[in-house]
């Protein structure tokens, strides 16, 4: 599988990372990465993707990986970025999915650039703060709700709960990542989470200062006027991003939504994504 390395410059000074792999004239999947995370490939996505004859593009976010830190971005400042990813690579319109942290990131594209985006999927991603009637932290494992905790209390706040947590996962490895997650993984993520799975997140830890605090404050877009298709999927046994998120999006934001009571947040991911892509290319299409 032939991936290239790109190191994309943009107008205002900074360079993203970047991950192409595929036939260049498919049209381009653009997978925006978990939090924390960047552009590293998880192979059975990749040949899942390249299977279809589509051109696998990611790119890591600013502040992961390689990409220039930018300092106060919101979640939608990610279209500007993604759309002079896909015009360095000489495409125009293309699929789009986020997994977990960067399922927010999907929905801004699919909100702020349908002109582009041919379909979206959120895939065990958060809805906004300050939801409606939404308990946000509410069955969340107890990691993340002290982290986001810290990041609703401010920028001080959770820089102290990184440098707290942060050494422990910069060491961590593929065979003791479960350990390292403690709470926010159940039965059936913990089932998923083996091998390659494993060393692929191991391999995506890193700081996510800017992330976090972009997911706190206003995301910059509607959710409830999507013009293009967009599928939600959630698993019920999710404790990273509770199944409460996902019913949230599917009764307030334009989409359709895939809610699956068997899966976690890693196993959903997993054992779906031949029917995510399935589902954006047919939903695409129409």
């Amino acid at each position: 599988m032939n991936v290239e390395r790109l190191r994309v410059s943009l107008d205002d000074g900074r360079a993203l990372d970047v991950a192409a792999g595929g036939a260049s004239d498919g049209a381009p999947f653009v997978f925006h990465h978990g939090t924390p995370g960047a552009a590293n490939l998880f192979r059975p996505f990749l040949q899942e993707v390249l299977a279809r004859g589509l051109r696998y593009v990611a790119y890591s976010r600013p502040g992961y990986g390689d990409s220039t830190r930018r300092s106060g971005r919101t979640v939608a400042d990610c279209v500007a970025d993604t759309v002079a990813v896909l015009e360095h690579l000489g495409n125009d319109r293309f699929y789009t999915a986020g997994w977990s942290g960067g399922a927010p990131h999907a929905l801004a594209c699919a909100a702020l650039a349908p002109d582009r985006v041919l379909a979206a999927a959120s895939i065990a991603g958060p809805a906004p703060v300050g939801a409606d009637g939404l308990d946000w932290l509410g069955g969340m494992g107890e990691e993340n709700v002290e982290e986001f905790g810290a990041a609703m209390a401010g920028p001080d706040e959770l820089r102290s709960y990184l440098e707290k947590v942060g050494p422990a996962f910069a060491s961590v490895t593929g065979e003791d990542i479960v350990a390292a997650l403690g709470d926010l993984v159940g039965d059936v993520d913990k089932a998923a989470l083996t091998g390659e799975l494993g060393a692929f997140l191991a391999g995506n830890i890193r700081e996510w200062f800017d992330d976090d605090l972009a997911f706190v404050r206003d995301w910059g877009f509607d959710e409830g006027a999507l013009a293009v298709p967009v599928t939600v999927w959630q698993g019920a046994q999710d404790r990273m991003v509770p199944f409460s998120h996902g019913e949230w999006l599917a009764a307030h934001a334009s989409v359709r939504a895939r809610l699956l009571p068997e899966h976690g947040h890693l196993s959903l991911a997993v054992a779906s994504f031949p029917m995510i892509l399935d589902d954006l290319v047919a939903s695409g299409a129409g």
